[in-house]
C-alpha cells in the first residue's frame, strides 16, 4: 500500500503523535530501538513494531512509551519501570540528535523542527506504584505524563474490564481516588483505558484535569468487552480530554478501515477535538494489515481523506488534540 503524494503531503504536514505503544518493555532488555526491525512472522504479531527509522518513515514525530509490568508479584514493578524509564533515556543519550525526551508540548514542537523524534513516557498498570503515592511523586520527576491506573488485573486502585480480579460492582478504592487527586498535583494525566465503567466514572468525577483512554475501541463501531461506550467518549471530550484509537483487529473488528469506522465514531459523537491514535504496538497484540508498524502510519492518513475528513482535521486527529492536552496541562513545576 502506497500513500497518494496528496495523502503524504497531508500527513507530513501533521506532528503526529501516537498515544501508546509498549516498547521500553523490549528495550530494557535489549532491544535497539535505533535500528530497523524486520521480525518474522509469527514474532511481527505480537512486537517489533516501533523504531527509529520506522518512526521516521512513517512521519510519527512522538510516541507515548507506556512502562508495563507483570502485576504479581507486585514487589518490583516500580523497579521494573524505573529500568524501563532508565533504558529509554540510554537511547536518547546514545543519539540525542534523532531521540529526544519531552514533557511539555513546546519540546515536542522543537524537536519536530531539529528532525528529531521524541520519546513521551506513560506508565500501564497502577500497581506500579505498589501502594505508595510518594512512587507516582518519583515518576512525575522522571517525566512521566500518564498514569493508567489499571491493566488486565484488579490492583489497589480499582478493577479492570476484564482479568484478574474483575468485579463490575466495584469502582475505585479509596487509594484510588487518592491517586486521581494526586495526578492533578503532579501533573500527571489519568489514563482509564482498561479500567472497568464505574472506576471510570469514579475518575471522571474527580475531575482530575483533562482525561485519556490511551488505546482503545469504541462500541459504536464494535461491540467488544474491551470498547468505551458514548458516554464514556462525551465524558473524556467534556473533560478537554482525548481517545486514543487502538490499531489491533481483535478490537476494532477488522482492518484499517476498521480503525478509520472508530476514529470517525469518536468525532460523531464528541467531534473532532476529542479523538486522536493509540495504537498498542509492541503490546503483545497483532496490528491490522497496513498499520503493521510506524513506518506505515501515511495508510492511515490516507484512509481518512478518502472517507471525507479534511486535512485540518486529520491534523487534529494525528497529533493536534494530543499537543492541545500537553498544553493544557503542563507537568508539575513547568
Amino acid at each position: 500500500m502506497t500513500p497518494s503524494h496528496e495523502a503524504r503531503a497531508v500527513h507530513d504536514a501533521a506532528i503526529s503523535i501516537d498515544l501508546h505503544a509498549d516498547t521500553p518493555k523490549f528495550m530494557s532488555r535489549g532491544y535497539d530501538v535505533r535500528k530497523r526491525h524486520s521480525p518474522p512472522w509469527p514474532i511481527s504479531n505480537f512486537g517489533g513494531h516501533v523504531d527509529l527509522p520506522r518512526m521516521r518513515e512513517g512521519g510519527l514525530a512522538a510516541q507515548f512509551f507506556g512502562m508495563w509490568t507483570f502485576p504479581l508479584p507486585q514487589r518490583g514493578c516500580a523497579r521494573d519501570v524505573h529500568r524501563q524509564l532508565d533504558a529509554l533515556e540510554a537511547a536518547a543519550a546514545e543519539v540525542p540528535d534523532q531521540l529526544k525526551l519531552a514533557t511539555r508540548a513546546e519540546e515536542v514542537r522543537a524537536a519536530h523542527a531539529a528532525g528529531a523524534r521524541v520519546g513521551l513516557r506513560g506508565i500501564e498498570g497502577g500497581h506500579a506504584l505498589e501502594g505508595k503515592l510518594e512512587e507516582l511523586e518519583k515518576f512525575a520527576r522522571r517525566g512521566v505524563r500518564y498514569l493508567g491506573l489499571l491493566h488486565f488485573s484488579a490492583n489497589q486502585l480499582g478493577y479492570p474490564q476484564k482479568g484478574y480480579g474483575r468485579d463490575d460492582s466495584q469502582g475505585l478504592t479509596s487509594f484510588g481516588c487518592e491517586v486521581v487527586d494526586a495526578c492533578s498535583q503532579f501533573g500527571v494525566l489519568v489514563d482509564l483505558a482498561h479500567v472497568n465503567r464505574r472506576g471510570f466514572f469514579d475518575a471522571v468525577a474527580r475531575k482530575p484535569g483533562p482525561l485519556l483512554v490511551s488505546h482503545t475501541g469504541v462500541l459504536g463501531a464494535h461491540v467488544h468487552w474491551r470498547n468505551i461506550d458514548d458516554e464514556q467518549i462525551r465524558a473524556v471530550a467534556d473533560s478537554g480530554g482525548v481517545v486514543g484509537i487502538i490499531f489491533a483487529p481483535a478490537f476494532v473488528g477488522g482492518h484499517l478501515e476498521s480503525v478509520v469506522d472508530h476514529l470517525l465514531h469518536v468525532i460523531q459523537v464528541a467531534g473532532e477535538e476529542a479523538v486522536a491514535i493509540g495504537s498498542d504496538w509492541d503490546g503483545f497484540v497483532r496490528p491490522c494489515q497496513g498499520l503493521a508498524h510506524a513506518g506505515e502510519l501515511p495508510n492511515l492518513t490516507e484512509a481518512l481523506l478518502r472517507r471525507g475528513l479534511l486535512p485540518e482535521a486529520v491534523h487534529r486527529l494525528l497529533g493536534g488534540n494530543v499537543l492541545r492536552v500537553l498544553e493544557s496541562f503542563p507537568p508539575a513545576g513547568a
